[in-house]
């Protein structure tokens, strides 16, 4: 249970840090500077094409060979995880600010609001809304990836299991009951996300 609780720890730490990420790359790509659309267009297509297992590898081993900066398993686990997934995230978070119209925008400056006040205070808020389900469904990914960081010696619920399949060789009684856990996990984010889809009545206009 231990161990659980330190794959949500992780897995929301990677979450946090993806938003903030992903926020950066999708106005990048909306930017009307090249540069900083070149630069979110090569974060996308590194973190998009290649797998997180390479990615954590990299980032564990190969930070001490090339710069000889010692790294920390469950920090790299967590700055890995926020990376990927952030690549994921601004998409989502670009997909709802465009899906917006852009009468919102039109209406938001002639009421003498400027580009940043309309985009905080009229446009960012629906486009939350439109996130959610697909945030939800990132965030449930991320736990099931969070199984990954035991391949770098992060002791998270996955590597947990394996230390006592080592200890007791009752391989699949711990592997039904980390299966259990997840999955727990999982279904009580993703009603979490229905209630709040709900609360806020998102897709009400598609009924």
């Amino acid at each position: 249970m231990q161990s659980l609780w330190l794959t949500v720890v992780y897995t929301f730490a990677g979450f946090a840090l993806s938003l903030v990420l992903g926020t950066v790359i999708s106005f990048g790509q909306m930017s009307k500077l090249k540069a900083f659309r070149y630069l979110a267009l090569a974060y996308l297509s590194w973190f998009r094409g290649t797998p997180l297992l390479v990615q954590l590898f990299l980032l564990y081993y190969g930070l001490p060979i090339v710069f000889g900066i010692d790294t920390v398993p469950w920090v790299s686990g967590i700055i890995a995880l926020g990376m990927y997934s952030g690549a994921y995230a601004s998409q989502i978070i670009r997909g709802a600010i465009q899906s917006i119209d852009k009468g919102q925008m039109e209406a938001g400056r002639s009421l003498g609001f400027s580009h940043m006040q309309t985009m905080r205070k009229i446009i960012i808020p629906q486009a939350v809304t439109r996130m959610l389900a697909p945030m939800t469904n990132e965030l449930i990914s991320l736990i099931k990836n969070s199984s990954l960081l035991s391949t770098i010696t992060v002791v998270e619920l996955f590597r947990q299991a394996n230390l006592m399949i080592a200890d007791t060789y009752k391989t699949m009684e711990f592997l039904i009951a980390i299966a259990v856990l997840y999955y727990l996990v999982n279904n009580l984010i993703g009603m979490v996300g229905l209630a709040l889809e709900r609360r806020l009545s998102t897709g009400d206009d598609l009924r």
